[in-house]
């Protein structure tokens, strides 16, 4: 498995974390501009790092660096779903919208939790 492996982008863990942070990087676009420097800012922020501290894990080189950055990949997710559950209360984003993402956050939180007990972490 390890040898089909060339490049963090052929991480499924990188795979999820990029398509949410394309995905809420959209939907933080539909939140009320007064929200711009607020949690637009946030969540974008979160969504973009989340794919990000994956890749920079990987190119850390060692083990203990790689679990670092997926954990902080983890708490990104957390993050996340905290940002989107002040969206959702303020009647920002729909449910639906909620429900959504809160399912993709899921999903990558399992798969990352996997690497980081593959990796010993």
């Amino acid at each position: 498995m390890a040898e089909s492996i060339r490049s963090y982008r052929d991480l499924i863990a990188w795979q999820k974390a990029y398509a949410i942070g394309k995905s809420l990087y959209v939907l933080a676009g539909k939140l009320p501009d007064n929200e711009r420097f607020g949690l637009i800012a946030a969540i974008r922020r979160s969504a973009v790092g989340l794919a990000s501290d994956i890749a920079h894990g990987y190119g850390r080189g060692n083990t203990q660096d790689y679990i670092y950055f997926l954990k902080k990949a983890r708490g990104d997710i957390y993050g996340l779903d905290t940002q989107l559950l002040f969206a959702k209360d303020f009647n920002y984003i729909t449910e639906g919208d909620y429900d959504s993402t809160k399912s993709q956050l899921d999903e990558a939180e399992r798969v990352l939790a996997g690497l980081i007990r593959s990796l010993g972490g």
